[in-house]
């Protein structure tokens, strides 16, 4: 291998009256205007599939005369005039959703950081649901005008290909990512050098530069080490997404999170909120800590309460092995020198992340530090919140359940980048052109039902068309790739049918994801596969993480099943799962199959998608679908059961999968009226479409992000920092004192009186203890004083919150679905003595009990239960 001695950079060389493709081709907008999109494709189709959708290198490698072709013809360049008209509205737009609703000020800034992001097939920074979700995001933040840039890594190599041996195993290769012929733009400072930063790992430093893709509206920022200045090793932190061991992994979150903040410094953003999009960028806080404590001389007790005021976490993990963890081994090795840079103790800066901060072996878990420094986090379904707060609950002990600050905003999917053009020019004409801006329109979205049965069948069996055009393509080269002789390979021709039904699976292979459940019961699934009067398919497609063994086995198993002389023209797997081969999945099945262990599906994504264009969700009731779900929207395997015995489960909800598709689902779809057309399930399509379109898309949902988190964690984090950061330094102070005086706090008293006539026809009344009065039951409406007297040592009844926990008793003698009533200081005794009161009266019948709580009490205090504090009687 010859090695130059100098490098240089060798632009398409434009005539002038293309010169604005340049720009065109530089912004993501193209991604989900099909428009623009078909700007470029007409100047040669080939290549646009040839360089994988990716403008850039296209117009790299174009002849020079067809660009002067191009150059000379006056209808591509009235349609390049049109789309720059196009483009330059939409960028500069000053009525966009935020501006309309929160007008312009000096803020916010939100940094949206993410270790992935599926922006483009083109830029392959990604590997499946969450790089999916944070592109979506950021499209979405560029529609609705959200001032909000991204932060992530720009990997050389990227995630894995996948390619299947003659076994049906999975293989990988990493090619590598050329960024001078991607989307891409090398961030220089004025003197044309590439902007760098450092950050210090054990022994040294390393360099990375910073690259930016241009996504409509909004920047992301990603992060390159692959550069000279470091060793071989160090160039390798961002070669994989997701490779290599657990110190590659803290090494590339470190870059990630510190690496991040230091980038967003160099380049002269001045954010006031960071969103972590799961844990891996959650180092930022500390980074974000340390620079508060350099530049303004704070503590760090001072500076965590800036940094939590304007941190937003999100977790998508939903069991606890899937978050990381990290030794304190390997903490030591990569944090010791950050440790006495924070003024931390290695036992403080370790408990950050540890359930119990006094268990000296518990690991580093990421997520739990995020957890510990975000103002607001969530979970990305209602069924996934539950789950988090249970499942997090240790990191606060003594909070119920139903109380651990974690709440739910609902995953959704960026509609234009996910449907097909030729359903989108059907929502043009029957919806309006106003869906593309404003998709969480309920009322629009009811239009549905005025498109006519004809044209949305005749556009769905066009896109089931072009999807088994699409997999047999594919076939034929995944058959050629593996040596498989021409006859087979010519066979690949005639699989599927394009007027069958088609069932769609495609995800990452995790086996909590059963693939193969619709095979648990093989003669049952052929039967239903070979029927000559309704035929039906199925497509698979998704990748098994390499060290994913079982995983790796679930897609040996399709492929074996598959080759079976009596299925192979009913089922394929489209190898290289990938966002091209995603959209001709979403836009071309009729049915989207689900089928997890609930309730380990934190939201999932593409039934969203599928609804959009047509298809019809069949699914385990998990992650978004549990919510979703009605009558006459898809169908649902089981009813949200929960189950001991997955063998027993699996055998449970394979068969009633069968039944669904032999009882119901098939039948329907082949149900034809007398112009041939299955009008009982085209209705279904239109009510689906109708009731989960307008919920389940990233439009409402960064909206819900910037009502809910971004904007009030602004207003706390701009609080905090005014007056030269005074009340974060009070906070500091008083937080300090209250911990050290908690466990002094003592509950000496308890008590319950209820006020009742001494008899029904007297008109006096009498006090009554509760406890006299067990034996005859209080009515319904009956007041009831409790009063609590506590001992508040050397803290006062400012620095507290008394409250009557009480309800409806369960079976379990567990208070339901409590009330929460704030207690009132009414008497101060000798010392810290104080009483405490309330008076409720039961509005329901039945078995009632109550406890009395205390927690911290302070003015600038956002969510007290969030600080663990709290003492039960």
């Amino acid at each position: 291998m010859t090695r130059p001695i100098f490098k240089y950079t060798v632009a398409p060389s434009l005539p002038k009256e293309l010169e604005r493709l340049r720009e065109l081709a530089d912004n993501l907008l193209w991604v989900w205007d099909h428009e623009i999109l078909a700007l470029f494709m007409r100047l040669d189709p080939d290549l646009w599939e040839a360089s994988q959708h990716n403008p850039v290198l296209m117009l790299g490698r174009i002849k020079q005369e067809r660009l002067h072709d191009a150059a000379r013809d006056e209808a591509f360049l009235a349609q390049l005039d049109r789309m720059w008209e196009r483009f330059t509205t939409y960028m500069d737009n000053p009525v966009t959703w935020y501006k309309k609703v929160h007008p312009p000020s000096d803020g916010p800034t939100i940094a949206y950081f993410s270790a992935e992001f599926g922006l483009t097939e083109c830029l392959p920074i990604y590997s499946g649901g969450l790089g999916m979700l944070a592109g979506d995001h950021l499209k979405s933040a560029s529609d609705l005008g959200v001032p909000l840039i991204g932060v992530g890594i720009l990997y050389q190599q990227g995630y894995f290909r996948q390619y299947l041996n003659a076994d049906g195993w999975q293989q990988e290769r990493y090619p590598e990512n050329n960024f001078y012929t991607m989307p891409l733009t090398l961030e220089r400072d004025p003197d044309g050098k590439p902007i760098t930063i450092s950050v210090e790992y054990p022994g040294r430093s390393i360099v990375a530069q910073i690259w930016r893709v241009q996504v409509g509206r909004v920047s992301l920022y990603l992060l390159d080490t692959n550069i000279p200045p470091n060793s071989q090793e160090d160039q390798d932190i961002t070669d994989q997404l997701y490779g290599g061991d657990k110190e590659m992994r803290v090494k590339q979150e470190i870059m990630l999170g510190i690496g991040g903040c230091r980038a967003l410094h160099a380049l002269g953003k001045r954010v006031a909120v960071c969103h972590m999009n799961e844990g891996h960028s959650a180092f930022l806080q500390l980074e974000r800590c340390r620079r508060l404590m350099k530049e303004y001389h704070l503590s760090f007790a001072e500076a965590r309460e800036v940094t939590t005021a304007g941190s937003v976490f999100t977790t998508h993990t939903p069991v606890p092995a899937g978050n990381d963890y990290f030794i304190p081994e390997l903490m030591d090795k990569y944090f010791s020198d950050y440790y006495k840079e924070l003024g931390l103790a290695r036992k403080e800066f370790l408990g950050l992340g540890r359930q119990n901060p006094n268990d000296e072996n518990e690991s580093f878990c990421m997520t739990i530090m995020a957890l510990r420094m975000s103002c607001y986090s969530n979970g990305v379904s209602k069924l996934h919140g539950t789950v988090s707060r249970k499942m997090w609950q240790n990191v606060w002990p003594a909070i119920p359940v139903d109380e651990v600050p974690v709440v739910s905003i609902t995953n959704g999917v960026h509609a234009p980048s996910w449907i097909s053009r030729d359903m989108a020019g059907l929502y043009d004409r029957y919806l309006g052109p106003t869906w593309r801006e404003n998709p969480g329109e309920a009322e629009l979205w009811g239009r549905v039902h005025q498109i006519p049965d004809e044209e949305l069948w005749l556009t769905h069996e066009r896109r089931r068309e072009r999807l088994v055009a699409f997999a047999r393509s594919r076939l034929r080269s995944q058959l050629e790739s593996r040596g498989i002789p021409h006859s087979e390979v010519a066979l690949a021709d005639e699989i599927l049918n394009p007027n069958a039904l088609t069932i769609g699976f495609s995800r990452r292979f995790a086996t909590y994801k059963r693939a193969s459940l619709i095979l648990r019961n093989p003669e049952r699934l052929k039967s239903i596969l070979t029927s000559k009067e309704r035929p039906v398919q199925i497509l698979f497609a998704g990748k098994a993480h390499p060290l994913d063994t079982p995983g790796k086995e679930i897609i040996r198993q399709i492929i074996h099943f598959e080759r079976l002389p009596e299925v192979r023209r009913r089922m394929v797997f489209i190898e290289d799962y990938d966002m091209v081969v995603a959209r001709y999945l979403v836009q071309g099945v009729d049915v989207w199959l689900n089928t997890p262990r609930r309730p380990l599906e934190a939201s999932g994504t593409s039934g969203m998608k599928a609804t959009l264009n047509g298809a019809i969700n069949l699914s385990i009731l998990d992650g978004w679908w549990d919510e979703a779900y009605e009558i006459n929207t898809g169908w649902a395997i089981g009813r949200g059961e929960d189950y001991n015995d997955e063998n027993y489960q699996d055998d449970v909800e394979s068969n009633a999968l069968y039944d669904l598709l032999e009882k119901e689902i098939i039948p329907l779809f082949y149900q034809r009226s007398a112009d041939d057309l299955p009008r009982a399930w085209i209705s279904r399509m239109k009510t689906a479409m109708r009731a989960i379109c307008p919920r389940f898309n990233t439009n409402r949902m960064v909206r819900e992000y910037t009502e809910k988190s971004y904007l009030p964690a602004y207003n706390r984090y701009i609080h905090f920092r005014s007056d030269e950061m005074q009340r974060a330094k009070e906070l500091a102070a008083w937080k300090a004192t209250l911990r050290d005086q908690w466990s002094s706090i003592k509950i000496l008293n308890v008590k319950a009186q209820t006020i009742r006539r001494k008899a029904e026809q007297d008109e006096r009344i009498e006090t009554l203890d509760l406890e006299h009065v067990i034996g005859d039951p209080l009515k319904v409406g009956d007041p009831l004083q409790v009063t609590a007297t506590l001992d508040l040592g050397k803290l006062t009844s400012a620095d507290v919150t008394v409250e009557l926990y009480q309800g409806v008793l369960d079976a379990n003698e567990s208070i339901s679905e409590p009330q929460i009533i704030s207690m009132k200081p009414t008497e101060s005794k000798r010392g810290g003595v104080v009483e405490f009161t309330t008076t409720l009266s039961s509005e329901k019948s039945g078995r009632h009990g109550y406890t009395v709580r205390v927690l911290p009490r302070h003015s600038e205090l956002d969510q007290p239960l969030r600080h663990g504090l709290i003492l039960w009687a």
